[in-house]
């Protein structure tokens, strides 16, 4: 078959029809795939429901079992809950700005360093203690307090803290302001004994980063979009040989006049190789003389 274009190929009546099934096949794949996504979501906000549970009812581990002062928090101990016991500085406590909490951005996280004792000294461990809507805070419970919550990791440097605000609860930059050694995790208060003074209304547990979808039902949503792709893709392959040239198939039409070279002539009669037909002898135009 001759070489055509591209668009020539596309609007012949068997790529039309390939195109309305494999667009048909594609649809089916894109739709199986959302009902795919929309079952992750809800396995995987079951899964973060009970998680949620288990996180809150979870017997508190020591801290030192757990975290030690500069080591490096990995994720696996977010929402692990920790206790300890310390004395908190009032003096150095922070508003953390621009958080949410129940819908709301207008308040402020209460950051207060807690000083523990460790084998090799004394370290800070940074405490949210909850949330407040207004600026005017009361103070830490004086003394020795014993604090359980959960771990949640260090964040990115931030503004430099001015005037008992910040923007981060960042290791590095609680370390210029309170000193040192320091905790590169905080903890979110659960509860507090005795009983923080400021009424702060509780934080919810933090989440790991990637909870909320079920992975499993996630890959395979991407697969059967990954098939709705292949057939479009496949479509467009065919158009492409289509509009090449493909050998004809059977069916396809009358065969071709041979051409020269072949053994056939143009009305139907086969010759020889010398060029003769292939009827009777041409009869030969020699005379013969005698040999008188």
């Amino acid at each position: 078959m001759a070489e055509t274009s591209l668009w020539r190929a596309a609007v012949r009546p068997r790529m039309l029809g390939l195109l309305v099934l494999l667009l048909a096949a594609a649809a089916v794949c894109g739709r199986l795939g959302a009902w795919q996504l929309e079952r992750a979501e809800v396995r995987g906000a079951a899964a973060a429901q009970r998680e949620a549970a288990r996180v809150v009812t979870a017997d508190p581990e020591p801290l030192a079992d757990l975290l030690a002062p500069g080591q490096t928090f990995v994720g696996d101990l977010v929402a692990r809950k920790a206790l300890v016991t310390g004395t908190y500085d009032d003096d150095g406590t922070l508003l953390v700005t621009g958080r949410e909490h129940a819908g709301r951005t207008d308040g402020y996280l209460v950051l207060t360093p807690l000083h523990v004792a460790t084998p090799d000294g004394t370290a800070v461990l940074p405490v949210v203690r909850g949330w407040s809507p207004t600026p005017d805070v009361a103070p830490a419970p004086a003394g020795e307090v014993e604090v359980v919550g959960w771990l949640q990791a260090g964040e990115e440097a931030g503004t430099t803290p001015v005037d008992g605000r910040t923007d981060a609860i960042s290791a590095p930059q609680l370390l210029t302001v309170w000193g040192g050694p320091v905790y590169t995790g905080y903890l979110v208060v659960q509860t507090g004994d005795p009983v923080d003074p400021a009424g702060l209304e509780p934080l919810d547990p933090p989440t790991r980063a990637g909870s909320g979808l079920n992975v499993q039902n996630l890959a395979y949503a991407a697969q059967w979009w990954i098939f709705g792709l292949f057939a479009v893709g496949l479509w467009w392959r065919l158009v492409r040989d289509e509009a090449a040239g493909r050998p004809p198939l059977p069916g396809d039409g009358d065969a071709p006049p041979a051409g020269p070279g072949d053994g056939t002539s143009a009305d139907g009669s086969t010759g020889t190789g010398d060029g003769t037909s292939g009827g009777a002898a041409a009869p030969d135009d020699r005379r013969v003389t005698s040999g008188a």
